[in-house]
């Protein structure tokens, strides 16, 4: 390695460059004047970005724009940082220009090193040659939509997917389980087990189709923009042949922004896409919440469910298990409904010709797509996987639910079953030993106003049938 610095220059003049760092002058002004906290610009941006490159050098070549050995030479350093090659290299914070410049520029200048090595020594210049035809701000929203798309697809609906496809098993498999429903924390009438699931995996159903109707706008690109929309200095075929180069070879239907003017000065596809993750985590937390309420204990809480033991729960007290992967996806969920607010506002962060938040937008949606996606996994592999429903509590809490009472009512009325309720409650006895106290003060003549007997012991027990309440 060479310690020994290096003298590189922009318009702007001399810099002072570390001897083997393989950026230039830009990056090294920015890595000075936007040293702000520890957030970097997200990888997959700056691989989406290298792909681009890549297309770009391969769509000027074929129209005549570059030479075909400058051309490739390109390509292939495009190539070799669209796979990871120079992850290294990609050092600048987040929070830098609005637009994205400074590591746009950083890969510029990554790649014309990197190409100019490949050529021999030939100068290859990051703005020239590299960045032909392009600007910061039609490339920068295109990678945040092409590496959204990539995790989207790779990532996040292979995990919403497995959790969904795994909760649809439980339902499956738990619905003849029938336990106490519960509203406002309270007990309430009876459900099957497998009807309680059935619920989330709805949900996460709902949770898909919002994301899949955000899914087609992600694939309007604004490459062969440029600067404000106008495509000057690119060859008019630069954005279809960049789209159609990236069909190709991802098999994603991408195509130019239908109006590039928006696609420069606005990202309502990225808030869209965004407001759907967040209805996802919406769903998320109520699911992880249900489970881990569910499954406390294990035997001071409800305790309906038993929850793998994936890991020793404390440090201090022997033999504790937490709900560690719903407490886990809880933060996540937590984090990405603090990101909608960063990005919603970023969106709106769109001035004339130029939304200026582009980075934030960036580092926000793909963290969420990052959490969502792994922690949905997990979730999914160390917790529901795994779960499995303790019968005998279920059954005990069953029995002792007060709210059975609610089958009364359409055969003795709503007053005399709340009293019954009310009695066993007070006594803590159960609603047939309430009922046997109250009979003589609930049916004084034995009958009721419509000269009905007296319900027996018998009718109470088959109308209190947990069974026969399911609907």
């Amino acid at each position: 390695m060479d310690d020994s610095p290096r003298i590189e220059h922009d318009w702007l003049g001399e810099v002072r460059v570390p001897g083997d760092a393989p950026w230039g002058a830009q990056t090294q002004r920015a890595l000075e004047h936007f040293a702000i906290s520890s957030e970097r610009m997200p990888l997959e941006v700056m691989r989406a970005l290298a792909l681009l490159k890549q297309a770009a050098a391969e769509v000027h070549a074929e129209l005549g724009v570059l030479p075909r050995p400058l051309a490739r030479a390109i390509a292939e350093a495009a190539a070799q940082a669209a796979r990871g090659d120079f992850d290294h290299a990609f050092v600048l914070a987040v929070w830098q220009s609005g637009s994205g410049t400074q590591s746009h520029m950083n890969l510029n200048e990554v790649l014309a090193r990197r190409a100019s090595q490949l050529l021999g020594g030939a100068q290859v210049h990051p703005n020239d040659h590299v960045n032909l035809g392009q600007s910061s701000n039609d490339l920068f929203p295109s990678a945040i939509h092409l590496a959204a798309a990539q995790l989207l697809g790779q990532r996040l609906l292979p995990a919403l997917r497995a959790l969904r496809s795994s909760l649809r098993a439980g339902s499956r498999d738990f619905d003849e389980v029938v336990k106490v429903g519960r509203t406002h924390l309270q007990d309430a009438t009876p459900l099957r087990l497998g009807q309680e699931i059935s619920g989330w995996a709805a949900q996460l159903d709902a949770a898909q189709r919002g994301i899949e109707a955000a899914q087609p706008a992600l694939y309007e690109l604004a490459v062969g923009a440029t600067a404000v929309g106008t495509g000057l200095n690119a060859h008019p075929r630069l954005g279809a042949g960049v789209c159609q180069w990236l069909a190709l070879r991802t098999g994603l239907p991408w195509l130019p922004a239908a109006n590039p003017f928006a696609a420069l000065a606005a990202h309502d596809a990225l808030v869209a896409l965004h407001a759907a993750l967040k209805s996802l985590a919406v769903a998320l937390l109520r699911i992880a919440d249900d489970l881990r309420w569910l499954a406390s204990g294990p035997r001071c809480g409800i305790g309906e469910l038993r929850l793998p033991a994936n890991e020793p729960g404390s440090s201090i007290m022997p033999g504790k298990v937490n709900p560690t992967q719903c407490e886990a996806l809880i933060m996540a969920c937590y984090q990405v409904l603090g990101n909608d607010v960063a990005v919603g506002l970023g969106g709106a962060a769109g001035h004339f010709e130029l939304n200026t938040c582009k980075p934030l937008i960036a580092h926000n949606l793909l963290q969420s797509l990052r959490l969502l996606g792994d922690s949905m996994a997990c979730f999914e592999r160390y917790c529901v996987r795994g779960i499995e429903a303790d019968s005998e509590r279920i059954e005990q809490l069953l029995q002792g639910s007060l709210m059975l009472a609610t089958a009364l009512s359409p055969h003795m009325g709503y007053e005399r079953a709340a009293r019954i309720a009310g009695h066993a409650l007070q006594h803590r006895c159960s609603l047939g030993e309430a009922y046997a106290s109250l009979r003589d003060q609930l049916y004084p003549d034995g009958r009721d106003e419509a000269g009905r007997a007296a319900p027996t012991a018998q009718d109470l027990a088959r109308w209190l049938d947990p069974r026969a309440m399911l609907g």
